[in-house]
């Protein structure tokens, strides 16, 4: 009767261990399947945080190099700005000259007109007083001058450079052979005769038939009938030079002698 009661304490005893042993393995398990998760939920939000911060290194690499990109056009603007500051202040000073030129150009222009005046005057007189080729030519010139003094839509340079250049016309009429036709009164007859100028040496005419010539006299300010045997092959040279039609020879031709003064 004890025994038997002993096994049945010991088959309860048995049991009541089991049922422990399997209570604390169960407990064991879920402990452990809670550190599992845990750590997983652990490392998931580490690889989260990891990714967090790639991204975040990323972006900030690109706005490094965004940033010295922009430093550099930065400084490549100081540059240019510079580069147009000194312009504007160089056109600053040029429009002060310009201001000041604009200022003077009244005070020129009343300056200028009473020079061209006088210019065109002596031009007219030294004409008259010259020897008398192309008058007709040099006094249209003269009269064109004239008529432009008082044209509002010429300006003051403008008529200054005309007058120059008549300056210039006269001047060369100095250095030049011409010929060419014309008339004079001879013996109270016109007469039509050529022409054959060497520079302001010497004017002399031949009339068309070659059978009378002459020469101006400047002293008295008129025509002196000329020696034919003397001067009409000499003349008939010069006007053939003149005309480019033989080659350049001496002549002999009457020059006045120069005079002491």
């Amino acid at each position: 009767m004890t025994m038997h009661r002993l096994k049945n304490v010991l088959i309860a005893a048995l049991v009541s261990v089991g049922a422990l042993l399997g209570t604390a393995v169960a407990v064991q398990a879920n402990t452990l399947d809670s550190i599992l998760e845990v750590g997983e939920a652990k490392n998931q939000a580490a690889r989260e945080s990891q990714a967090k911060i790639d991204r975040l290194a990323d972006e900030t690499r690109d706005l490094l190099t965004d940033y010295k990109s922009v430093m550099k056009q930065v400084d490549g603007l100081k540059v240019y700005n510079n580069r147009l500051q000194r312009q504007i202040d160089n056109q600053e000073k040029r429009i002060t000259d310009i201001d000041e030129s604009i200022e003077q150009v009244t005070v020129i222009q009343r300056q200028m007109t009473p020079l061209v005046i006088r210019m065109i005057d002596g031009l007219e007189q030294f004409v008259e007083l010259d020897v008398p080729f192309h008058m007709e030519e040099r006094r249209r010139r003269i009269e064109f001058l004239r008529a432009n003094l008082d044209r509002d839509d010429v300006t003051v340079a403008e008529k200054f450079r005309q007058v120059l250049e008549a300056y210039k016309i006269e001047t060369e009429y100095g250095r030049k052979l011409d010929a060419y036709k014309g008339s004079v009164d001879i013996d109270g007859q016109d007469r039509d005769v050529n022409f054959l100028r060497i520079g302001r040496i010497a004017l002399v005419y031949q009339t068309t038939d070659t059978e009378l010539s002459g020469a101006w006299d400047q002293d008295s300010r008129s025509w002196v009938a000329l020696d034919k045997g003397e001067y009409r092959n000499a003349i008939m040279k010069g006007l053939r030079i003149a005309r480019n039609e033989a080659s350049i020879d001496l002549m002999n031709l009457p020059v006045p002698a120069p005079e002491a003064k």
